[in-house]
């Protein structure tokens, strides 16, 4: 069996301000164990999503969840790309984000759509954290087959794609990732995107 354990401390991050461990602990592996997701763990992961803030709480996220072996899994798999596609086959659960250009109530433009579903994407993640399982998102997907095959409407925009589960052996990725899968995780400093005027650091 695989020292999972030690890759996880590995790679929990560090920060110079008390942040909730359940952050710190949060990180995108490929390498997935072939062990499955339990329906009450999945209820409980999207549930959370339904908590993210949202623009006039429209809640615009769409997500389109399949398990391997299932059609939705074999479509959404089929729409990443090569790079993409070499690792998330050992994921137990494939999922997609699509976000709503209009708001319901009036069919004005929601110009806030992807970003909520952000939102609610990163509440996913950090609930299948709690519960041990880790997601990984990807922008790497063909956007117009995903939206060909499960025939979205014009007025959603695709987000991501994801794959859930728990951690696998990582001398299992593909070699080309496997650096990344080792190495330390590191973060920019809070001077670089925290600022009182444009460019200029934020007294923190």
């Amino acid at each position: 069996m695989p020292d999972t354990n030690a890759l996880e401390q590995a790679k929990r991050g560090t920060a110079d301000a008390p942040v909730h461990d359940l952050i710190l602990s949060r990180w995108s592996p490929r390498s997935f164990a072939d062990k499955p997701v339990s329906d009450a763990d999945l209820k409980t992961i999207f549930s959370a999503a339904a908590w993210a803030a949202s623009s006039y709480n429209e809640q615009p996220w769409r997500f389109l969840v399949g398990r391997k072996g299932d059609e939705t899994y074999t479509k959404i798999f089929n729409s990443l790309a090569p790079p993409n596609q070499a690792w998330a086959g050992s994921a137990p659960v494939l999922y997609c984000s699509f976000g709503k250009k209009t708001f319901s109530a009036n069919g004005q433009p929601n110009g806030y759509g992807l970003h909520d579903t952000g939102a609610a994407s990163a509440t996913i993640s950090l609930q299948a954290q709690e519960l041990g399982l880790h997601t990984h998102g990807m922008g790497g997907f063909d956007k117009e087959t995903l939206r060909a095959f499960f025939g979205v409407p014009s007025d959603f925009d695709a987000g991501a794609c994801w794959a859930l589960g728990y951690l696998g052996d990582p001398q299992n990725v593909p070699e080309d990732f496997k650096a990344a899968e080792l190495a330390p995780r590191t973060r920019k400093p809070l001077s670089e995107f925290v600022f009182s005027d444009w460019e200029k650091p934020a007294a923190l």
